[in-house]
């Protein structure tokens, strides 16, 4: 049986790469985007869905979720990737940056992960793949506070993932990566530089590995460092 996965942010940058990846290794996928064009890019058709989503609309999750059961009849993983960042410190940022941090970044994913987990359970092996941060797992000085505060979040809630759904079958994991070589960096003061930056291809590959590994064999976390830090 053909596995589903829902993926959000799916049309380009990481999200894209992640796409191509899970496409080439037999998926079905169904994207949501705020941009249903960006699905054009894929193939083959038959196994892509283009699906509204705007992680600012509590409405949408639930809708997504059920045109990909209208259309493949099954879910059997989520691979939460749409996210944001905006400069938030204790010096600069506004309340508005603050809020679309936490809308994006944990209620979306909130959101996608209740309407799609009863679905995941019934897969007997679902899947949910959290892309957070290595600043989920530590505070380096010249990063965005508001933005290190929502993916320590996103990692609380793949735990809770974890505990909530593991006797039937569903395994989460919080993809923790470096800087990835995406225009979420680009222009950043003080960024990793290019060179030693992760492909998307790279964590796409880490993404691919994750959803495949078997039931006994869970990753709660897996992080993937472009500089030597003590901490992680």
């Amino acid at each position: 049986m053909q596995r589903v996965v829902m993926i959000s942010g799916g049309g380009r940058g990481l999200g894209a790469a992640i796409t191509h990846r899970l496409l080439a290794d037999g998926w079905s996928v169904a994207l949501g985007l705020r941009d249903l064009a960006q699905a054009d890019r894929f193939t083959p058709a038959d196994r892509v869905l283009a699906a509204p989503f705007d992680a600012t609309d509590a409405t949408l999750a639930p809708a997504w979720v059920q045109a990909t059961l209208d259309r493949f009849g099954r879910i059997d993983a989520l691979v939460n990737n749409a996210g944001i960042l905006r400069m938030v410190d204790f010096a600069q940022g506004s309340e508005e940056d603050l809020d679309d941090l936490w809308a994006v970044n944990v209620k979306a994913p909130f959101r996608l992960i209740r309407a799609a987990l009863p679905h995941l359970r019934a897969s007997g092996r679902g899947r949910v793949v959290n892309v957070a941060s290595t600043d989920a797992k530590r505070f380096r000085q010249g990063t965005s506070v508001g933005y290190a505060m929502t993916k320590h979040a996103l990692l609380a809630m793949t735990q809770a993932v974890r505990a909530t759904a593991w006797d039937d079958g569903v395994r989460a994991t919080a993809l923790c990566p470096g800087a990835i070589d995406t225009d979420l960096i680009a222009n950043l003061p003080g960024v990793t530089p290019k060179a030693d930056r992760l492909t998307p291809e790279t964590v796409a590959e880490m993404v691919s590995f994750l959803l495949n590994l078997p039931n006994q064999a869970s990753v709660p976390e897996l992080i993937a460092n472009t500089r030597q830090e003590s901490l992680i």
